[in-house]
């Protein structure tokens, strides 16, 4: 191997490492020859070969930087689930997870709660809509108590067909239903599309959310083979839906719950015609498509619907706050299902969040609010990544998100994180097991995390911790198999 590419693998090492992180200005020409004992040629080749691999961008003038668009090794590669539509199962790991918080026993300083995919709710870019809704409340308290208009106020859906012009859709406000967040959005739609006993597609791993809300109206879920980096293997779905009679699929195709991706444009096209050819429905979880960390932001599945197939479902709970409850559903051909469906399920949603909501949009602060949020969480998940790859086993395989807040993180198979979760959990540190993700249980070796929660120092502490935790774990079971190999001799 020549000097150069010793060279290269050795800066190549330290980044993967996380010695240098996304931003990072690298060692200077000069320093680096003067450390390595090599010619200026040598390190300027080295430096050629890093960019040419994406490790390393050359800004004129200033030197050379980590790219933020760095190919990381060991992600995720393609999953396996069961190849059968299966009943979901998880709900009591579910709802132990939703009601597991920080205890008020807890001695540790840590207490870093990873497991829910919450947004930072005390950026100072929320402030206006924080007091619009105050304003609201003290001179328009009536309008909150009466009833309103079941498709939601016409003033926030006027603005929802103005923000979804971004993902390349041309939608009329008069085809969106206001819903008491994205998980009513979801629950709707799936009524709508199908009935009890059919077959829906879903992404594995995908949003135990999504699951719950399938097993909610007793339909059984045909998990799909997924990549960490483009997506629903269409391959793997062609011979689903050859094989299975599938009522609709179910994707996240930007901004992936847990895995992070943003399915290629190409491949969410074509997904489409799939679905056209076959005369299935698409339900389009769009939830975290707004704090794509690209610009544009990336396009969604209903862009290209040209049949009304698709029904895109998103929320302000993900990049505003949970607690506003306000989701919305662009259902194409199945808005008398879903207005319907809507009607039964909650009837109306609170009123004073939607005007808050929609005047925040008007006066453009939700879009100054989407640009500070991203960069802040491009910020957290470079920093997050490195941390895992620091103190967690080498072999670890970590997603890299094109946007939002959480990722996926997939160690050896020998490693049990649902035991693990629970020793965490006496540290202060809540972190979701992989199982939740699957209809089946998969994944227990594999966890997401949230990587926003508490300051950047806490969240290094915690994954010092849970790094040490899993070698712990990973001692304790090589023991009991010294134990066992020595009582079987």
């Amino acid at each position: 191997m020549t000097l150069y590419s010793n060279l290269a693998n050795s800066v190549k090492a330290q980044i993967q490492r996380g010695r240098f992180t996304a931003g990072d200005k690298l060692p200077s020409v000069r320093q680096l020859a003067k450390e390595h004992k090599v010619s200026i040629a040598t390190v300027q080749e080295a430096y050629r070969v890093l960019e040419t691999e994406m490790y390393a961008q050359a800004k004129p003038k200033s030197g050379y930087f980590v790219p933020h668009n760095m190919p990381y090794e060991n992600t995720p590669k393609m999953t396996k689930p069961p190849q059968r539509p299966m009943d979901v199962s998880q709900w009591e790991d579910v709802f132990d997870m939703l009601l597991n918080t920080f205890s008020k026993e807890s001695h540790t300083d840590i207490k870093c709660q990873f497991q829910h995919a919450m947004p930072d709710m005390h950026a100072k870019t929320l402030t206006p809509l924080t007091k619009r809704l105050q304003e609201l409340t003290k001179n328009r308290a009536f309008d909150g108590m009466v009833y309103g208009d079941v498709k939601g106020d016409v003033g926030l859906r006027k603005q929802l067909s103005r923000l979804v012009a971004a993902s390349g859709c041309q939608l009329h406000h008069d085809e969106f239903i206001v819903t008491s967040g994205c998980q009513e959005a979801l629950s709707v739609c799936l009524r709508a599309v199908a009935e009890a006993g059919d077959i829906i597609a879903v992404e594995s791993p995908g949003f135990y959310g999504a699951m719950q809300a399938i097993k909610g109206a007793n339909l059984k879920a045909l998990e799909i083979p997924t990549h960490s980096s483009t997506g629903l293997s269409l391959d793997a779905l062609r011979l689903a839906v050859d094989q299975w009679p599938i009522k609709a699929i179910l994707v996240t195709p930007t901004v992936n719950n847990p895995q992070g991706f943003v399915m290629p444009d190409e491949n969410k096209q074509a997904l489409y015609a799939l679905a056209r050819e076959y005369d299935i429905a698409i339900i389009e979880d769009d939830i975290y498509g707004d704090i794509a960390y690209s610009y544009p932001r990336p396009r969604t599945i209903k862009s290209f619907d040209e049949d009304g197939r698709v029904l895109l479902c998103s929320s302000f709970s993900k990049t505003l706050a949970p607690g506003f409850r306000v989701g919305w559903i662009a259902p194409g051909s199945f808005r008398n299902k879903v207005l319907h469906g809507k009607y039964v399920s909650s009837s109306m949603c609170p009123t004073l969040p939607q005007l808050a909501i929609a005047s925040f949009i008007e006066q453009g602060g939700y879009d100054r609010h989407i640009r500070a949020m991203r960069q802040e969480y491009q910020s957290a998940r470079d920093a997050f990544r490195s941390d895992i790859k620091r103190h967690f086993p080498t072999d670890t395989c970590v997603s890299f998100p094109e946007g939002g807040y959480v990722l996926w993180v997939e160690l050896p198979s020998q490693y049990d994180c649902v035991k693990l979760a629970e020793i965490a959990r006496q540290h202060g540190i809540f972190i979701a097991p992989g199982q939740l993700f699957s209809a089946t249980g998969k994944y227990r070796n594999c966890l997401r995390f949230n990587f926003i929660d508490s300051t950047s120092a806490q969240r290094s502490n915690a994954i010092e911790v849970l790094g040490s935790l899993i070698k712990t774990q990973s001692s304790t079971r090589s023991n009991d198999t010294e134990s066992s190999q020595s009582m079987d001799r």
